[in-house]
């Protein structure tokens, strides 16, 4: 029987994500860094209830304040790469770097919330945080999906934050995702009398033209940037090397702004495709999440982080929060793009700052 690892929360955050990456937690596998988890804010934080819910943790504060923060992160990660246990190096640029499976994509952001949960003295916002598992798989997995049907209590608050690697930055809400499968048909041929057949891939060539010319749209919403995106991302046809083809298909993902919901950006892709006589077949959505930097609590940490914020490109789980109702931010250590790597590593630095930023924010 495996024994329970100890995590210290009033440990440097740094020493703290290195004993989170330590402990493996892959996907349907986070029984033992939820038990860690429970175990540690149970016994090292005061003034929270803490709750169990399958592989999440829930701890929350309820001292009256006028408005609720909201700190969340998943536990698991993606399948270890040879990258557990944690190490630790020096680059000559960026300082001293720790390396492991899931440093960035996110037991550095967890290890920050732990940290800080255990170690404020005087809250200036009630707190809730939201420790949940298998997010790095399909969503009908999800753990905050899961939560939001069986204790939908739980995710009540005035602004989320989710600890997602942002660079050290606060990148807002979230764009929109759409796959659309277009698809042509023919008449098959043998390829030495083509003359004979109706190539289906060849019918293409209109809409990748029309792709390739697309001009994609900039919105700008409470001071975030969201750039759109159309990009053909698949196309399959053909049986043969010598028969022309009856069928073919192009997938399409639409990357859409958050003022666009998903039937408009459906309508929109429509419209782009329109008179070219495809077949067209939603195969999945995902609406983005509005950055609602305006409201209150949510532009106090802004004003935390020096106001340094940004668009967020990609889809997260800050879309269930907006769907919700609750203005939510991206904000964690790491860059995004050394998520799943088997390199994936993250600079100490920004563990230290975000945990200062976070903590200027949330302290009385």
């Amino acid at each position: 029987m495996t024994s329970l690892p100890r995590l210290d929360l009033h440990a440097d955050p740094i020493d703290l994500t290195a004993a989170l990456v330590d402990i493996p937690s892959v996907s349907h596998d986070e029984a033992l860094i939820a038990d860690a988890v429970e175990a540690a804010l149970r016994e090292q934080t005061i003034g929270f209830e803490v709750i169990r819910n399958g592989n999440a943790v829930l701890a929350r504060t309820d001292l009256g304040l006028p408005s609720r923060v909201m700190l969340a992160g998943h536990l698991d990660t993606v399948p270890i790469a040879d990258n557990v246990p944690s190490t630790r190096t020096v680059d000559p640029e960026r300082g001293e770097l720790l390396h492991g499976c899931g440093t960035v994509d996110m037991k550095s952001g967890d290890a920050v919330f732990l940290h800080l949960a255990a170690t404020i003295e005087e809250l200036a916002h009630d707190l809730t945080l939201v420790f949940y598992d298998c997010e790095e798989i399909a969503a009908v997995h999800n753990g905050l999906g899961r939560i939001e049907r069986e204790l939908p209590q739980w995710l009540q608050a005035d602004v989320a934050v989710l600890g997602e690697p942002s660079g050290g930055f606060i990148e807002a809400g979230c764009q929109g995702t759409l796959r659309v499968r277009l698809t042509t048909s023919g008449t098959r041929a043998h390829s030495a009398r083509s003359w004979l057949g109706d190539n289906a891939i060849h019918k293409f060539g209109p809409l990748l033209a029309r792709l390739a010319d697309y001009q994609a749209r900039s919105v700008d919403i409470d001071g975030c940037v969201y750039r759109e995106g159309l990009s053909a991302v698949r196309i399959a046809g053909g049986v043969a090397g010598n028969v022309v083809p009856d069928a073919a298909e192009v997938d399409v993902n639409f990357r859409f702004a958050p003022d666009r919901s998903v039937d408009q950006a459906i309508e929109h892709v429509r419209e782009v495709v329109d008179g070219l006589g495809l077949g067209f077949e939603v195969t999945d959505s995902s609406a983005g999440a509005l950055p609602g930097l305006g409201a209150p609590a949510a532009a106090a940490l802004i004003g935390a982080a020096g106001g340094q914020f940004r668009a967020k490109y990609g889809w997260t789980d800050v879309a269930r929060f907006s769907a919700l109702g609750i203005p939510a931010v991206n904000y964690g250590p790491g860059d995004p793009n050394l998520a799943h790597k088997r390199d994936e590593h993250v600079p100490v630095s920004q563990i230290t700052e975000v945990t200062r930023v976070l903590r200027g924010y949330l302290s009385a």
